[in-house]
C-alpha cells in the first residue's frame, strides 16, 4: 500500500477517485505541528530554533497517520504546491520518518493532473520550507514582544503585527488625508444640441480657442454669466472625428485580481473569496460527476494557462459561440510579478466546457457566483479583442468664442465582452456633418466639489499593498479579516475606516517603531523571504538581522515610556458626580472620559467621535417600558443596541436581533438571526422560534461543509463545519 497524504478530507476524497486500489489517501486536516500556543515557542539563544509541537486537536489524526505510514511501502505528501504546503509536508516528514517517501504537486485535481504527478515525484523543498519558517518566525517575534508593550502601555487584549500594522497604518493615513481635504468648488457647463430632430448632449470644452482647464469656472456667477452668453448664440458642427479602437480583454486571474473582483463585483471580503475558491478547488459533487475540482489552485502569482486547456478553450469557444470569437493563436498573458512561480498557471476552470449553467444546480448561491466569474474571466480572454467605434463632435458658436463637445462610443464588435462584461457603455450620436447647424435645445450651468480621496475597501487596498510589495496575495485575507476583529478597523459599506483604537496603536507604532510600520522595510522583507524561497539566502541570519536592533529598541521603550503618557490626556469637563477635573483615557474599545477622583469616584462618560467632550445621547421614537422615559441608541463591545435614556437609574435594554442573512437549513421558511442568552452569550437561530427550534452557537457563513451538507459557521479566526458528527471536526 501507498499513502497519499493531503491536507483536507474534501481533497482526500476527489484525489481517491483518480487513484487504482493500492493507493490509500488520508487527509493531515491542516498542520498537524506548528509553535505552541501558549508561549513564544522560539529559542533565541540557540540561533531562532523554533520549538514545534503537535497540536492537541492533531494529536488523535496524526497516530492514525502513523498507523498508517506503517503499513504502507511508501508515503506520498500531496499537500498544496505553495510554501505552506511544503511546510506541512515538511513537519509531516519529520513526525512520521518514512523510510520511502516522495513529493507531488499538482495545480488542478483532476486524472491528468493527478497521474502526472505520479509521474514526476521529487523531493521535498527545503528552501521553501525555510522561506515559510522565516515568515513564521519573524512573525511571532513580532506578535510576542509587541503585543505585550501595548497591553502593558495602553489596553489589554491589542496585538501588533508586521503585516497588520502596515495595513492599518494605510487605512489611518487615508483618514487623515480624508480630514485635511479642503474642497474646491467647479462648474460645468452642459448643453443639449438639437440636429434635424434628433438630440444629444455637449459640455462646454473651450473659450476662445483654449481648452477649459477644471477650474476656469469657479462659482456662480462666472457660470451664469456664461450661459446667458450662450443662450443667444448661433452653432454649427466644427469637426466630426471617426476613430475606431480596440479593447483588450483583462488578464486570467491570480490571486489578489481575484480578490479584488469578488470584492468589486461581487461583495465578497478577501476572506469569503479565499473560502470559496478553496471549496470549488477541492471538489464539489457533480452529478454523475462524482466529486470535481472545479477551479485550479487559488493561489498563485502566475497568469499561465496550461496548452490542454488552451486547445479546449478554443474548441468550446469556436462550438459555442462561433468561428468570430475564436482566436487563430492563443493569447499568452505575461507574467508581471518577479517572483511568480511559471510553472504554476492562473486560477482558471478545470474543465471549459463545464460552464457556469452545467454546474449550476449542484453549487450554492456564493459558489456560484465565484466560479462564474472566473469562469468569463478565462474564457474572455481567450478571445478576440472588441472593436469600439468613438465618435467626438466639436461644435462652435458662430463667432467661435465658444466651442462645445459631443462624445460617442459604440460597440462595432463585441469579442470578449460577449462573455466578460466591463464597464464599457454605448453613447450613440446623431450622424452629423462639418458646417451643419445646430441648435441650442437648452443650456445649464452645474456646480460641483472637489472631492477627498475615497476610503481604501478590501479591493483596493489589497491593490495598494501589492503596489508597495507588501505581503503575498495568501496573507491578504487573514490580515484584513484580523484588523477588523481586533477593532482596529471598522467597515461601513464597503469602506475600510480606522477606529479610535487603531489611529491610538497607528501613532505609536509610528512614532516609536518606525520600522515595523514602514513601507519599503516591510516590502524589502517579503523581498527576503523570496530569496529564501529560490536558495539565494538564509533564513537565521535575515532573522537576526531584524530582531537584535527591534529587541533593543523594545526594552528601550519600555523603560522610557509610560501608560499615562500614552493613553491620558486633559480635557475642559467636570466630573458631575464630585466635580474633579475629567482626563480622556484609552479603553480597549476607544478613548472615554474618567474621572481624576478615582478610585473614590469611578464616573466614566462616552466621548463623542474624534471629540473630548461626552457624547449626546441618540435618542428615538420609543419609551422605555420600565420607566417611560425614551429609549436611546447606544454602542457597546458587541455593537448598536437600545437602551435606557435613563441610565444607570433605568437599566432597561430592548431585545434585538439582526439577520445573518442565512436561511434556516430546519425550516427552510425562516433566517437565522442572532440572539443572546441569558447568560450574554451570542447565539444564532431562527426567526420562527418556537415553531422552529433551529440553533447555531457559531454565526453562520451561508457556505455548507462539502461533506455532510451542513451549516459553515466562524469559529475564532477559523470556519468549521456546525455538525459536531462530521468527520472533518473529528481530528
Amino acid at each position: 500500500m501507498q499513502l497519499v497524504i493531503v491536507e483536507s478530507p474534501t481533497k482526500a476524497k476527489t484525489i481517491s477517485k483518480f487513484l487504482p486500489k493500492e493507493y490509500t489517501v488520508e487527509s493531515s486536516y491542516g498542520h498537524v505541528r506548528d509553535l505552541p500556543a501558549k508561549n513564544m515557542g522560539i529559542d533565541i539563544e540557540n540561533n531562532f530554533e523554533p520549538e514545534y509541537e503537535v497540536g492537541e486537536k492533531a494529536e488523535k489524526q496524526v497516530a492514525k497517520l502513523k498507523k498508517l505510514a506503517k503499513a504502507s511501502t511508501k508515503i506520498l505528501f500531496a499537500t498544496d504546491e505553495d510554501r505552506e504546503g511544503e511546510a506541512i509536508a515538511w513537519h509531516l516528514r519529520e513526525i512520521l520518518k518514512p523510510k520511502d517517501y516522495q513529493r507531488i504537486t499538482f495545480h488542478e485535481i483532476t486524472k491528468k493532473a493527478i497521474e502526472a504527478s505520479l509521474e514526476h515525484p521529487r523531493d521535498i523543498d527545503l528552501h521553501l520550507v525555510d522561506a515559510q519558517q522565516a515568515r513564521r518566525v519573524l512573525d511571532r517575534l513580532v506578535g510576542y514582544e509587541l503585543s505585550p508593550f501595548l497591553w502593558k502601555k495602553v489596553a489589554k487584549g491589542l496585538s501588533a503585527g508586521r503585516v497588520q500594522s502596515v495595513v492599518v497604518r494605510l487605512i489611518v493615513e487615508r483618514e487623515r488625508e480624508i480630514e485635511k481635504f479642503n474642497k474646491e468648488e467647479y462648474w460645468t457647463i452642459d448643453a443639449t444640441f438639437d440636429s434635424n430632430g434628433s438630440k444629444f448632449e455637449a459640455k462646454l470644452n473651450a473659450l476662445d480657442g483654449a481648452t477649459l482647464k477644471k477650474f476656469d469656472v469657479n462659482n456662480e456667477a462666472r457660470a451664469k454669466e456664461l450661459v446667458e452668453a450662450l443662450k443667444s448664440a448661433d452653432y454649427k458642427i466644427a469637426k466630426v472625428e471617426l476613430k475606431e479602437s480596440s479593447k483588450k480583454p483583462p488578464e486570467p486571474f491570480r490571486t489578489s485580481t481575484l480578490q479584488q473582483a469578488a470584492n468589486n463585483r461581487l461583495n465578497f471580503s478577501a476572506k469569503e473569496t479565499m473560502m470559496l475558491a478553496q471549496q470549488l478547488y477541492e471538489g464539489v459533487e457533480i452529478g454523475g460527476k462524482g466529486r470535481v475540482g472545479l477551479i485550479t489552485y487559488m493561489r498563485t502569482d502566475s497568469l499561465n494557462l496550461s496548452a490542454d486547456f488552451l486547445t479546449a478553450c478554443h474548441g468550446y469557444i469556436a462550438q459555442n459561440f462561433g468561428a468570430a470569437y475564436a482566436l487563430e493563436k492563443p493569447r499568452v498573458f505575461k507574467t508581471k510579478n518577479k517572483g511568480a512561480q511559471e510553472a504554476h498557471e492562473a486560477i482558471r476552470p478545470t474543465h471549459a466546457e463545464l460552464s457556469p449553467d452545467d454546474v449550476r444546480q449542484y453549487l450554492d448561491d456564493r459558489q456560484f457566483k465565484l466560479y462564474d466569474l472566473i469562469w468569463r474571466r478565462t474564457m474572455g480572454g481567450q478571445m478576440p479583442e472588441a472593436i469600439m467605434s468613438s465618435t467626438t463632435v466639436d461644435i462652435d458658436s458662430a463667432d467661435k468664442k465658444y466651442t462645445f463637445r459631443a462624445t460617442g462610443q459604440t460597440i462595432k464588435f463585441d469579442g470578449f465582452l460577449k462573455v466578460y462584461q466591463t464597464d464599457t457603455k454605448e453613447t450613440i450620436l446623431p450622424v452629423m456633418k462639418e458646417n451643419e447647424a445646430v441648435a441650442l435645445d437648452k443650456v445649464d450651468p452645474n456646480q460641483h466639489f472637489t472631492e477627498p480621496p475615497a476610503r481604501y475597501t478590501e479591493a483596493s487596498l489589497i491593490k495598494t499593498l501589492e503596489e508597495y510589495g507588501i505581503g503575498r496575495p495568501s496573507t491578504y485575507a487573514p490580515t484584513l479579516a484580523t484588523v477588523i476583529e481586533r477593532n482596529y478597523v471598522t467597515k461601513e459599506e464597503k469602506k475600510l475606516k480606522p477606529t479610535e483604537m487603531g489611529i491610538l496603536v497607528n501613532d505609536i507604532l509610528v512614532e516609536h517603531f518606525s520600522q515595523i510600520v514602514n513601507y519599503e522595510f516591510t516590502a524589502d522583507i517579503e523581498k527576503d523571504f523570496d530569496k529564501i524561497a529560490d536558495g539565494k539566502k538564509e533564513w537565521r541570519p535575515m532573522i537576526k538581522k531584524f530582531y537584535v536592533p527591534f529587541h533593543a529598541n523594545l526594552k528601550a521603550k519600555d523603560k522610557e515610556l509610560t501608560k499615562k503618557a500614552l493613553t491620558e490626556t486633559t480635557s475642559e469637563e467636570v466630573c458631575d458626580k464630585c466635580g474633579k477635573p475629567m482626563v480622556v483615557k484609552v479603553g480597549r474599545f476607544g478613548r472615554f472620559l474618567a474621572c481624576t477622583g478615582y478610585p473614590e469616584c469611578k464616573n466614566t462618560k462616552k466621548l463623542a467621535g474624534g471629540e473630548d467632550k461626552p457624547q449626546a445621547l441618540e435618542l428615538v421614537e420609543e419609551v422605555c417600558p420600565d420607566c417611560g422615559a425614551q429609549l436611546a441608541k447606544r454602542h457597546g463591545r458587541f455593537g448598536a443596541f437600545l437602551g435606557c435614556s435613563n441610565y444607570p437609574n433605568c437599566k432597561y435594554i430592548k431585545k434585538t436581533t439582526q439577520s445573518t442573512g442565512v436561511k434556516c437549513p430546519q425550516c427552510g421558511e425562516g433566517d437565522i438571526v442572532s440572539r443572546r442568552s441569558k447568560s450574554k452569550r451570542i447565539f444564532f437561530a431562527c426567526n420562527n422560534y418556537p415553531k422552529c427550534k433551529f440553533i447555531l452557537w457559531g454565526k453562520p457563513t451561508g457556505a455548507r461543509c462539502s461533506v455532510c451538507n451542513a451549516l459553515i459557521i466562524e469559529k475564532g479566526k477559523t470556519e468549521v463545519c456546525s455538525n459536531k458528527e462530521c468527520e472533518t471536526n473529528k481530528q
